[in-house]
């Protein structure tokens, strides 16, 4: 009988420290699900300029087919700036660069020049940098240049000139046939001289050079959205682009060079 009493006493205090362990990690896991979560409080806002954002641009650096070639890059700068909520999230004056992926020169009988950029990086007036990816939807240069769905800027064409130069070429080869043979078969025959001449001259030389001069504004569509961090986007001064001239108004020059 002396012996079954140690044996209850050992057995109870085994049956309830078990009991304590058991209850412990319960206890700890209910206090640990009751406390706050301190790093979703800290997590920084995001602000997002939606895709389909149109950027008004501006180019810095002049580009054109006659030397341009995929690699070189491409500065610009934003004209207009871009508030959502009433909040400025994109000033003025905003630095962007990109590169030229494709460049074409015009072709000797058909095809214009032209050249394909990407649009990739902007760096707002207190340096915070964003990556972000968009194409031109619109270049202009004074000519008659256009834009392609792809975001592919297509050079002028020089259909007139071309024109033109057959015209001119038929009128002075009739009238040196005219005087030499004296005759209207001398005229035609000088008529069709001129014209082989000035159809030979536009089709062994190029199109005109696609140009986009200094000071070209180039219109950029957002194709993904772009997430800023709120913590860096505290303007209130809606920013000031360059004052930089735009290209005058002109017509586009067939390369004269047949090569």
């Amino acid at each position: 009988m002396k012996m079954i009493w140690p044996l209850l006493t050992l057995a109870a205090f085994l049956a309830s420290g078990g009991t304590l362990n058991a209850q412990t990690p319960a206890a700890q896991s209910e206090s640990s699900s009751s406390a706050p979560d301190s790093t979703s409080k800290t997590r920084p806002e995001t602000l997002i300029v939606p895709s389909g954002t149109r950027l008004p641009l501006i180019l810095h650096n002049a580009l054109t087919t006659r030397n341009a070639k995929p690699g070189d890059p491409v500065y610009l700068e934003t004209l207009f700036p871009i508030v959502i909520h009433d909040r400025i999230l994109i000033p003025a004056g905003s630095y962007v660069q990109g590169e030229i992926t494709e460049a074409k020169r015009p072709g000797k009988i058909k095809g214009t020049g032209e050249i394909r950029m990407r649009i990739n990086t902007m760096i707002l007036p207190n340096g915070y940098t964003v990556n972000f990816n968009a194409i031109p939807t619109n270049a202009g240069t004074g000519g008659n240049e256009g834009t392609d769905a792809e975001g592919k800027i297509h050079g002028d064409t020089d259909k007139g000139t071309d024109v033109g130069t057959v015209v001119k070429s038929t009128g002075i080869g009739a009238g040196i046939g005219a005087i030499a043979g004296q005759s209207g078969a001398g005229a035609g025959i000088g008529a069709g001289v001129g014209a082989a001449l000035g159809l030979a001259t536009v089709l062994l030389t190029r199109g005109p050079e696609l140009e986009l001069p200094r000071g070209t504004s180039v219109d950029v569509i957002l194709d993904r959205n772009v997430y800023l961090d709120a913590g860096r986007v505290n303007f209130n001064d809606p920013g000031h682009s360059s004052t930089m001239p735009g290209p005058s108004n002109r017509e586009p020059a067939r390369n004269r060079s047949p090569f």
